[in-house]
């Protein structure tokens, strides 16, 4: 379905005479949606519940008569008689608030550097973690190595001296 509103009843309506009723009206917009469009309105059901929302009430309401462009009105505006519908603001759209999240807001300087300040500490304590884990992973193997009861072969006995050189 297009962004117009299908089933337009102001169209229809500009065509009653007195005395209709609004199910006259409404058969009459069946009969222009019908010429329009060649085959017969189907979704009237929707129609009746959204017709009122506020998306579709500025599609509803009936255009001025002119072939003016401009907004101002050289001739007396509208009374001041003015319905809920007038008031109502329409809510912003994904688009514009898309727009408004991306214009120019970055991140300042201070936040950028509390930033790299946190991540240099996340850093050094990854690095603090990794030469424990290593210390540890060493201190098993000369464990191991001192818990042996036969005696050592070349190659067990320098890495035994070599560790014990390097951790104490």
């Amino acid at each position: 379905m297009d962004s117009r509103n299908p089933l337009n009843p102001y169209a229809a309506e500009r065509q009653i005479t007195s005395g209709q009723s609004e199910n006259d009206v409404l058969k009459v917009a069946h009969d222009i949606y019908f010429a329009d469009h060649k085959k017969k309105f189907t979704l009237e059901h929707a129609w009746c519940l959204l017709r009122f929302e506020q998306k579709w009430l500025s599609l509803n309401t009936p255009k001025p008569s002119g072939t003016s462009k401009r907004k101002g009105c050289e001739t007396p505006c509208q009374s001041t008689n003015t319905t809920a519908a007038d008031d109502e603001v329409r809510p912003e759209g994904i688009k514009t608030a898309k727009a408004k999240r991306n214009t120019g807001k970055g991140k300042s300087v201070a936040e950028y550097a509390a930033i790299m300040d946190m991540k240099r500490e996340d850093w050094e304590m990854k690095k603090d973690d990794l030469d424990r884990k290593e210390r540890l992973s060493k201190l098993a193997i000369l464990d191991t190595l001192l818990a042996k009861t036969e005696p050592l072969s070349v190659a067990e006995e320098v890495v035994k001296n070599k560790l014990l050189n390097l951790l104490f």
